[in-house]
């Protein structure tokens, strides 16, 4: 793991809020001159501590506030099922998270959808044809109280 001081993690805990803030604002803001907070920058992209920019959009807004969680178990766990699992659930673009799990599921899926029967649809033309799946478990969101993407620096 790459070595961060404090400033290093000023400037993560600074574009983790708005990454959109100009090199002089983020330079003032965790008190670096502009030269050297963009060679920090550039050095903490290099190193891949800044995997990339990207706008968070409102899924509300957008008209897919349903949530919904799917614990997927599948029939074995010989490499090329995973693979393949894991390779179709990449052409899903209503699953926006994949996880491997230990415990009682194989994979934990975040899916957005519009509503119920939206999800029904995602269901019946995805989920059902993804390669493997013996069992799977569904959980609608009702309420999110904490979202974030922001890691602890």
């Amino acid at each position: 793991m790459p070595q961060i001081d404090a400033t290093d993690r000023r400037i993560l805990a600074a574009l983790q809020k708005n990454a959109r803030m100009t090199n002089a604002d983020l330079s003032e803001a965790v008190n670096l001159s502009p030269s050297a907070c963009h060679r920090r920058v550039q050095r903490l992209e290099d190193e891949g501590l800044i995997a990339g920019y990207v706008a968070l959009l409102d899924a509300r807004r957008l008209g897919r506030p349903t949530t919904v969680f799917v614990e997927i178990t599948l029939q074995s766990q010989a490499d090329e099922l995973l693979d393949a699992f894991e390779r179709a659930v990449g052409r899903v673009p209503e699953i926006l998270e994949c996880h491997l799990m230990a415990g009682t599921a194989d994979y934990l899926l975040k899916v957005t959808a519009e509503d119920t029967e939206d999800f029904a649809r995602i269901h019946r033309q995805h989920l059902t044809r993804l390669p493997g799946v013996a069992q799977m478990h569904s959980s609608f969101a009702l309420r999110t109280v904490r979202q974030t993407t922001a890691l602890p620096v």
